[in-house]
């Protein structure tokens, strides 16, 4: 019976899931460059939804000292996130990294797993003490994923988007943003956007592939995180600069007239993953 490749994709699989790469790998901890590699690996904890790098031991060019991980969290949720580093979903053994005088507390962690034998894995996670660059490309958020892409389209579809009744916006001016196992996400322009109903919040959050963004809560206090802008977007999404785009998780979406099924997401509230049978 065929699978679905999204399906196969997005489980959030309770094994240990890895994958090479022919990428120059190089991390620093502050001043001081700790690995420079063409041999690293990617690597998927267990229900983790992003993966790290896992460097070969013989290029790590810093002491490892041991240090204590820490606990998962009771219940488990459906996934893991990118933060949380220290917190292994698998048998291993942590350490923290130091180079001169700079200490990376618990931000490595050696696998037990045989295929990943003689390996570290180093935290990549949004609060990391360690820079990255990819051949010569700064890296945020988490490692590129070969399996993942995004692509901008401009629409002229008409896109409507409402919370508890009222419109938010009504845009056929959008661009389509689409991700590999992720909704369409519809950026807005600003003039289509009712942007007197938005006040900014203090969230800020950081995509691999879009950049760093910023968000908006309703200024009602209805909702809070309902939408979110890249006010200097990387250049895969150079077209979203600045637009808006509201979580179909959070608010009703209609395009062309069509309502849009609240899709279940990580972005979604635990109730909507219980329903779904994805917990």
């Amino acid at each position: 019976m065929a699978v679905p490749m999204e399906q196969s994709l997005t489980d959030f699989r309770d094994e240990l899931r890895f994958h090479p790469t022919t990428k120059r790998i190089r991390v620093s901890l502050g001043q001081h460059p700790v690995c420079d590699t063409t041999s690293a690996v990617l690597v998927w904890e267990p229900r983790r939804v992003v993966p790290t790098y896992a460097v070969p031991a013989a290029d790590l060019v810093a002491e490892l000292e041991p240090a204590a991980s820490q606990p998962l969290p009771d219940p488990m949720p459906p996934f893991l996130g990118p933060e949380n580093f220290a917190a292994h979903s698998c048998s291993g053994r942590s350490f923290s990294v130091r180079a001169d005088r700079e200490v990376a507390e618990a931000a490595a962690f050696v696998p037990d797993d045989p295929d990943l034998e003689g390996r570290i894995v180093l935290d990549f996670g949004p609060t990391t003490p360690f820079t990255w660059l990819e051949e010569d490309e700064p890296v945020i958020g988490h490692p590129h994923d070969p399996f993942k892409r995004i692509d901008v389209l401009r629409s002229d579809r008409r896109v409507v988007v409402s919370h508890g009744g009222q419109v938010l916006a009504d845009s056929r001016r959008a661009m389509a943003l689409y991700e590999t196992s992720l909704p369409t996400r519809w950026y807005l322009p600003r003039d289509d956007v009712q942007m007197d109903l938005l006040q900014p919040s203090t969230t800020h959050t950081v995509c691999a592939y879009k950049g760093e963004a910023s968000y908006y809560s309703l200024a009602s206090g209805a909702a809070a995180d309902v939408a979110w802008y890249y006010p200097e977007p990387l250049h895969d999404a150079a077209r979203v600069g600045d637009h808006v785009c509201f979580y179909a998780e959070r608010t009703d979406l209609t395009v062309d007239g069509a309502p849009v099924p609240r899709p279940v997401t990580p972005w979604s509230d635990a109730d909507e993953w219980l329903r779904a049978g994805r917990a």
